[in-house]
């Protein structure tokens, strides 16, 4: 439902040129704009993000839908690349 919205009539994070349909939207992996990389139509969504040099998983969670500044839970992960990858992976 939520796609459907989002690709046919309006979303204030679409940019378009020509040939592609991007997305502006902090959280897109890809940076495309389509339905298995939206951020906002995807229930279960996850993204690494870079901050001051430091790397935090971003999770999207269904449980607080209702709450929007609350809806990304953030890890921050360790500086030890096996140690993310088995934190990532769990």
């Amino acid at each position: 439902v939520v796609w459907t919205i989002i690709n046919q009539r309006f979303c204030s994070f679409k940019a378009k040129t020509r040939t592609q349909t991007f997305c502006r939207n902090q959280y897109n992996v890809t940076g495309l704009c389509n339905r298995t990389s939206c951020p906002l139509a995807n229930s279960q969504y996850a993204t690494i993000e870079e901050k001051e040099g430091r790397l935090y998983l971003c999770m999207k969670t269904v449980e607080r839908a209702h709450l929007p500044n609350q809806l990304w839970e953030r890890v921050l992960l360790p500086k030890n690349y096996a140690q993310a990858l088995a934190m990532i992976d769990s």
